[in-house]
């Protein structure tokens, strides 16, 4: 890989370190705002007609999608956002049809391209029409519970807090008069933390996406000066080169110690993420059907749960018909109304929590479907076949 004096020939399977020129945006971004620079870079040359970002919203807890077609506005959206749980894949599913075979770029974490794969198995999207740019993901925290974390963990008033961000094991806050940070193990043993399903997440590092980027492995004087990047196909590889070529980005190979730490870490993620599987499913598994049936009994058939599911929004309409298991006008809902959703998304539920984000009565049902897929991925082959990825 040679990247230096103008030249850049990186290829699928390369690893190194990235930063922008453009001394303004890496004063607004995160590690180096090789990210936000690639996504301009491809609005710039025409490689994508929009890009699908998210940006704050009235505060660091509201993450709020958005369509940009100028690389400008970009610059509004770099940065992360610990504290939105958003799910990016059901949204493009939204917009795609609006443009009319144009293409768009995104940033995808693991549960974002999860929802496309799968997505594209039922042809919802052209995932050729699509540039996606990985980032790598230890997990999300629910606006509430982030909010209620800061206020009694912490001792500081959320809304005092200027940014966040997760690092090293911690959960880090600044706020106006200081900064703090608590471990993300105190956290979740108190029962704050990450949400459930990020904690039983094993998709860390999104290397189906075309680019794959993040913070971990970054280490020497390029630590949080520089992005990891890990180029992952050939349209990756492309952008890339085009944007070193054009000036927009510098580079240098990844520390060979830097990309031992990245995969001991990305490890660390795999066995916390084994841990709390563990601990949830077995204390779900003796009592798995009492438990949904109690759990169940409180829902309201508001839908929420159908209408934020990537998998269930394919078919929305036809969830909402009723027939002779499903009754329309009662409430708790029928248990089929539940455990067709189940049956369902048996073999591709992603684990993404918007079901149970979404739920009022907050019943715990990404929980349940990731329970049945885990144990159903161990004895049959998905209907649409093997996905790409392990979750």
């Amino acid at each position: 890989m040679a990247l230096f004096g103008g030249k850049a020939d990186a290829k699928k399977g390369d690893m190194l370190y990235a930063w922008t020129n453009d001394a303004d945006l890496a004063k607004k971004a995160e590690c180096g705002g090789a990210v936000t620079e690639l996504l301009k870079y491809a609005l710039e040359s025409k490689t994508v007609d929009a890009v699908l970002a998210v940006k704050r919203g009235v505060d660091l807890y509201d993450a709020v999608p958005t369509i940009v077609t100028n690389p400008k506005d970009l610059d509004a959206c770099a940065g992360s956002l610990h504290c939105g749980t958003l799910l990016l894949s059901k949204l493009v599913m939204e917009y795609v049809p609006k443009m009319s075979g144009k293409k768009l770029g995104m940033v995808v974490k693991g549960c974002d391209l999860m929802g496309l794969l799968e997505l594209s198995k039922r042809k919802l999207v052209n995932l050729d029409n699509i540039l996606m740019v990985g980032v790598n993901c230890g997990g999300s925290v629910s606006p509430v519970t982030a909010r209620k974390m800061i206020k009694e963990k912490f001792g500081v008033d959320p809304n005092t807090v200027t940014k966040e961000e997760i690092d090293k094991g911690q959960f880090i806050i600044e706020y106006e008069g200081g900064h703090k940070g608590i471990s993300m193990d105190e956290l979740e043993e108190a029962g704050y933390g990450r949400r459930s399903n990020c904690r039983r997440c094993k998709l860390k590092v999104p290397r189906q996406a075309d680019i794959a980027c993040g913070n971990w492995g970054v280490i020497g004087d390029k630590a949080g000066k520089a992005t990891f990047v890990e180029v992952c196909s050939d349209k990756g590889a492309k952008l890339l080169n085009a944007a070193i070529k054009a000036n927009k980005l510098a580079t240098e190979p990844a520390n060979p110690k830097g990309v031992e730490l990245r995969s001991k870490v990305e490890n660390s993620m795999f066995k916390l993420g084994d841990k709390w599987r563990k601990k949830d499913f077995d204390a779900l598994a003796p009592t798995l059907w009492e438990t949904i049936a109690k759990e169940t009994g409180r829902c309201m058939k508001c839908y929420a749960c159908i209408d934020h599911c990537p998998v269930c929004v394919t078919i929305a309409d036809k969830w909402k018909q009723p027939d002779q298991m499903v009754r329309a006008g009662f409430i708790p809902a029928d248990p089929m109304f539940h455990l067709r959703r189940f049956a369902h998304i048996s073999d591709s539920c992603i684990n993404c929590g918007q079901c149970e984000e979404g739920c009022p009565s907050e019943i715990p049902l990404a929980l349940f479907s990731h329970a049945i897929r885990t144990e159903a991925d161990k004895f049959f082959e998905p209907k649409l076949g093997k996905p790409a990825y392990t979750n």
